[in-house]
């Protein structure tokens, strides 16, 4: 089922999800089939609970090829349950971001370029990945939900922050963002 995604200026978005305890819950299951037919059918490549009224810490991301994003590189489709993150360099990196919570918008934010992360998967088991690139940035954004952070929080220059249609006018995502 499509949820709505709830829009920047919602409190929601900006509390500290709690964890999930019960992996067996059966809602649980329904949540995150819930989150994939959102996030596809907004072309999105990561969700994080939060964003559709959920408060538990849960993010699924990934993607084969992505419209929203048409030159990052694939990042294999993973649901997370009480993810983690562990910063492996300072290095950081300015790149455009934008969210199905903050729609029609894009800014440059900085991230850290090497990261390990994990957490419980579906079926209970652990996972442990290191990220770099696109992959990278895409976890920290998806984790920022879970912390109550919005990108545009993360943003230190506002003169790279705005509306796709202005910044990228002739785009093909102005067109997608239009829809």
């Amino acid at each position: 089922m499509i949820r709505a995604i709830l829009k920047m200026g919602d409190p929601r978005l900006l509390r500290v999800a709690r964890p999930v305890e019960d992996l067996q819950d059966p809602q649980l299951r329904a949540i995150i089939a819930d989150m994939f037919d959102t996030m596809h059918a907004t072309h999105g490549v990561g969700l994080a609970a939060p964003q559709i009224g959920v408060d538990l810490r849960l993010m699924i991301f990934g993607f084969t090829a992505s419209p929203r994003y048409p030159e990052a590189e694939p990042v294999p489709v993973t649901t997370l349950i009480n993810p983690w993150l562990e910063i492996l360099t300072e290095e950081t990196e300015d790149g455009w971001e934008g969210c199905l919570s903050v729609p029609g918008m894009r800014g440059t934010v900085p991230r850290f370029t090497h990261i390990r992360y994990g957490g419980t998967l579906e079926d209970g088991t652990t996972l442990t990945r290191e990220a770099h690139g696109f992959h990278a940035r895409l976890f920290q954004h998806e984790f920022d939900h879970l912390d109550g952070i919005l990108y545009p929080q993360r943003i230190r220059d506002m003169t790279r922050f705005g509306f796709i249609e202005a910044l990228f006018p002739d785009s093909p995502l102005a067109a997608l963002e239009a829809d």
